[in-house]
Formats: C-alpha cells, structure tokens, sequence
C-alpha cells in the first residue's frame, strides 16, 4: 500500500492540520509496512502554474518550449508530482483555510494533478474523471466557524473547493475530517481537536 502525505500550512510545529495529517497516517499505517511519500509543498517552496512548471503531460506545458537549468528541475518535479499521486493507493491531504480558501501551496500542487488526458478527459457527455480507486483523506482546519448553517458558511471555499476539485477528476466521496473554531478559544481548540482525532481513530485502517 502507498500512502501519499500532502502537507501545505505555512505553521510548521504549531500547525493543526499538519498533527492531523500525522494522525491519519500513523493510523493508516498501523502495524504495516505502507510506504509513505511525504510532501511538504511550503518547505519545498512549490511554484506557481504556468506553462514551464506544469507536467510534461499537459497541453498548456509545450507552450514554454525548451527548458533549461532550474526550469527543467522544476518541470521534472512537477512530473514527479503526477505520477506519485497517480502511484497512490491512499492520499492524505491537509487543508488549513486561509482567506477563505486553500493556501496557495495546495492550489499549485492541484494544478499539477489536474491534468487532461492523465485526470480528466473531455468527451460528448462533457468531462469525465479518469481516477478510481483511489482513497483520499482530507483534514480541514479553520480558524473561525465556517461549516453548512453557520453565518460565515456562504464564505467557506476550502473545504467545497478541494471537492469539486477531487470530483472533476473522479474521487466523488474524499472522507473529509473537520477541525474549526481554533482561533475562537483555547477550550474550542481542544475540543475541536479532540474531535477530529476521534474522527481519525474511528477510519477504516
């Protein structure tokens, strides 16, 4: 079994969905010998998309031409990128909410997996996801109150994001653990921490 451990909050130690992600994979892993690839999109300072850095699969990636030197380095990450994601059997994806949304780290990582003719394929019918099988895992974390019938839920695009992102590409069900209100108080902190790793202690391993 390959696990595929996303990690994208600029927090370092102090990061919530960061503990999350560990928690998951520790428990995923059990007593196996899952082998799990590791990335850290902030550490690793994962670049923006544009036709140099997107995967030598995409359409738009020949419009830079020839590359050299750095930008043939991060052309073969991006690569590297797809086909580790492709080779996953589970990914495990943390998601702290910034600005109401992703952070930038992640939406460059999803540039490099959304790809036509490897992801997704067009036809007739309109789009078609062209990944099954596949298991992904994502922990949210958001400082406020942000899930369906709260007042702030109409600004929420994270969470909604990353599933119609997952969806697009044909993971309909991504199992979603949830941890909000962290910045609210110290005691909403811990119970919405205490919570989430319920929630993790209770996956299928």
């Amino acid at each position: 079994m390959k696990i595929l451990r996303i990690d994208s909050s600029i927090m370092g130690d102090h990061s919530t969905s960061r503990e999350l992600t560990g928690a998951i994979v520790d428990k995923l892993r059990g007593s196996t010998d899952a082998e799990v690839v590791s990335r850290d999109l902030v550490a690793e300072r994962l670049g923006h998309a544009t036709p140099a850095t997107l995967p030598s699969a995409h359409p738009l990636s020949q419009l830079a031409g020839p590359l050299e030197g750095d930008a043939l380095a991060a052309r073969a990450n991006s690569d590297a990128i797809l086909e580790e994601f492709l080779a996953a059997d589970i990914v495990v994806i943390g998601a702290p909410m910034y600005n109401f949304t992703i952070p930038t780290q992640l939406k460059a990582w999803v540039d490099r997996i959304l790809v036509p003719g490897k992801t997704f394929g067009y036809s007739e019918q309109g789009p078609t996801g062209l990944v099954s099988g596949k298991r992904v895992i994502v922990a949210v974390t958001r400082g406020g109150f942000y899930g369906a019938g709260s007042p702030a839920a109409a600004v929420e695009h994270g969470d909604s994001y990353l599933r119609a992102a997952l969806s697009f590409i044909g993971i309909k069900d991504p199992e979603v653990i949830v941890a909000e209100g962290l910045q609210v108080s110290e005691d909403q902190k811990t119970a919405a921490k205490t919570s989430a790793n319920e929630a993790i202690q209770a996956l299928a391993a």
